[in-house]
């Protein structure tokens, strides 16, 4: 049982002002796998001070300090890797193979790639007797969420320690784990005290808090459109900027030239990876209408190969993070059946022989249209619906007929065609082929998918303010 009632702010480990706590559930047992303190608007005004004051400090430290920082902070990662990759296992169900190859791994890349681009990262620039000068921003506020939890701590928490800036951050409280292993990781790196502050908590009490507070200067939320737009209206009264990463319902537009068994594999595995629960899955794949019933035996066969289970054992999926979340996708596979969807496989209920635990079966659907539910809202979760076009161009206007634009997805062999699809996707990010994995490529969306970028020298950008200086080099007097 994990016991993880104090907050980490201004260097030390204290008590919340007022005692409350709340259960941290195993979403593959169902069972409470620990305690978190809920946190308060004084927590985070205790912490924003710290925030503050380190500020000015921290915002004068070298480039080569704070890489040698960053780089101390990677040794203790690396001690506490097994550690981490076990939290996530347990916070949200992530299979032990996805928590050690991808969940962990990725709070270590974002670390890594940051120093590299520290080292040579450009702060200032002269234009003729103008000095332009990037500045930290000052204190940040980052609210993350369960799904990929370090992976969305490290691409807030580390760009913006490289570049000088102190933050408060509050972990999803629902997968708190890995969010103290990494506070007790930067701790023991020797993060100077006040420059990371860690308050538990839930949004309405410690995210709002954060999101108003008149001391942030920024706010970076990720989590679901809906929560965005209240961070939003919370930060406006301040002006601070805000970054958001929000939800997504990611086209996959497979051509008529593509390897048909490759691609539709590929996507229907993309999908239930992580059990669904990532906002750039490809969930709806958009097929040549005439190849749709091969297309239907290809993602039939797929979905069936995935395995589903005791995330501990050998099981390629997991459950889902919560009963919440496990009763909101078990209402949309319903909307899809009663909407007229052809169900391939799956379908409502737990799979087979899993009578505890927060499982959905992996669930293909064919001959969408996409006016139906489960076209147009976030599933978020192993969910594929599947909708035939006859043109490209009805492929695109399809794909782009969403409130969303974080990602989209393209295969096919005439490069120049598949090249031209991708220019006319409106998202943030578009995979060719199953190209992905570049932790410097920015990460962010369009519409209501949010604004901002994270990862690699865009994310960095995020955290800086521009700064000109006229007069910086006097023009030589004429001889």
């Amino acid at each position: 049982m994990r016991e993880y009632l104090k907050f980490y702010i201004d260097g030390q480990w204290v008590d919340p002002i007022t005692p409350k706590s709340l259960d941290v559930i195993n979403p593959a047992t169902e069972a409470v796998a620990g305690h978190i303190s809920i946190g308060t608007a004084a927590d985070v005004d205790k912490a924003v001070k710290a925030a503050r004051k380190a500020f000015a400090t921290f915002s004068q430290t070298s480039r080569e300090e704070r890489v040698e920082l960053l780089e101390r902070i990677v040794a203790e990662y690396q001690k506490r890797y097994g550690d981490m990759a076990a939290a996530i296992t347990e916070e949200m169900g992530a299979p032990a193979s996805l928590a050690q190859r991808a969940q962990a791994a990725i709070g270590l890349g974002h670390l890594q790639t940051a120093i590299a681009i520290l080292k040579s990262y450009k702060f200032e620039e002269d234009r003729g007797p103008t000095r332009i000068v990037k500045e930290p921003i000052g204190v940040c506020g980052f609210i993350t969420p369960w799904n990929w939890p370090v992976n969305q701590i490290a691409c807030k928490v580390v760009p913006a320690l490289a570049v000088g800036c102190t933050m408060v951050l509050k972990p999803s409280e629902v997968a708190p784990f890995s969010g103290q292993i990494w506070t007790e990781i930067l701790h023991a790196a020797g993060v100077p005290a006040g420059v990371y502050n860690m308050v538990n908590g839930d949004g309405p009490g410690v995210g709002a808090a954060i999101a108003s507070h008149p001391d942030v200067d920024m706010v970076s939320f990720t989590g679901s459109t809906r929560a965005g737009i209240e961070v939003a209206k919370a930060a406006a009264p301040t002006v601070k900027r805000v970054a958001q990463e929000l939800g997504g319902k990611s086209p996959n537009i497979i051509l008529e030239d593509a390897d048909m068994k490759k691609a539709v594999t590929g996507g229907i595995m993309h999908v239930m990876q992580n059990s669904g629960q990532s906002c750039n899955a490809p969930t709806r794949m958009l097929v040549p209408a005439k190849k749709m019933d091969e297309v239907i035996t290809i993602a039939k066969a797929a979905a069936e190969s995935v395995t589903v289970g005791d995330p501990n054992g050998n099981f390629q999926m997991g459950p889902v993070v919560s009963e919440v979340q496990w009763k909101k996708i078990q209402g949309l596979i319903q909307k899809g059946i009663d909407e007229g969807a052809t169900l391939v496989t799956g379908g409502a209920g737990r799979p087979e022989g899993l009578d505890k635990g927060y499982y959905v079966k992996p669930t293909v659907f064919a001959n969408v249209t996409n006016d139906m539910t489960i076209a147009k809202e976030e599933i978020f979760g192993p969910v594929v619906a599947i909708l035939g076009y006859d043109t490209v161009d009805q492929a695109v206007a399809v794909g782009n007929d969403t409130e969303y634009g974080l990602a989209a997805y393209v295969s096919g062999t005439d490069q120049a065609r598949i090249r031209e699809v991708a220019s006319r996707l409106r998202a943030g990010q578009v995979s060719i082929n199953g190209g992905g994995g570049d932790l410097t490529a920015p990460f962010g969306g369009y519409k209501m998918s949010g604004n901002g970028r994270e990862w690699g020298d865009y994310g960095f950008a995020e955290f800086l303010e521009t700064k000109a200086m006229l007069g910086y080099a006097p023009a030589q007097a004429a001889e």
